[in-house]
């Protein structure tokens, strides 16, 4: 994806989030950004790096602690794959809504063809005695 792909280095990262590159190096320390290594091991960081970095300044600059931070991070993380799954069972769900009411129209035809016009039809009458 391009929005992973590891372009900035520490210094225009930090700028570009608006802090100082050792802030970056903290938050990394504390498992909040795990930015990629190049093979000299320099940090890189990519647009999805830049916008957790703002997130984190969002909420650092609202008052959260950075164990707060990690935290949010991660329920957002859940809340983002329960909606994944939920977009997904939704799909289903009409895919098999959709597949019923075929099945349901098949069966209705079949009804049909199977029905015999009362009209011209023999209709025999038992009367019980008593």
């Amino acid at each position: 994806m391009e929005t992973d792909r590891a372009l900035y280095v520490i210094s225009v990262a930090a700028e570009l989030a608006g802090v100082h590159p050792q802030t970056l190096r903290i938050y990394e320390r504390k498992g909040l950004l795990a930015p990629a290594r190049t093979s000299g091991r320099s940090r890189r960081y990519s647009d999805r790096d830049i916008a957790l970095l703002r997130r984190i300044q969002e909420l650092t600059n609202d008052g959260v602690s950075l164990a707060g931070v990690q935290r949010i991070l991660a329920l957002e993380d859940d809340l983002g794959a329960a909606r994944e799954r939920i977009a997904h069972l939704e799909a289903r769900l009409v895919a098999l809504q959709h597949e019923a009411e075929q099945r349901v129209e098949a069966a209705h035809r079949q009804y049909r063809r199977e029905l015999v016009p009362v009209r011209g039809a023999m209709v025999a009458r038992f009367e019980s005695r008593r």
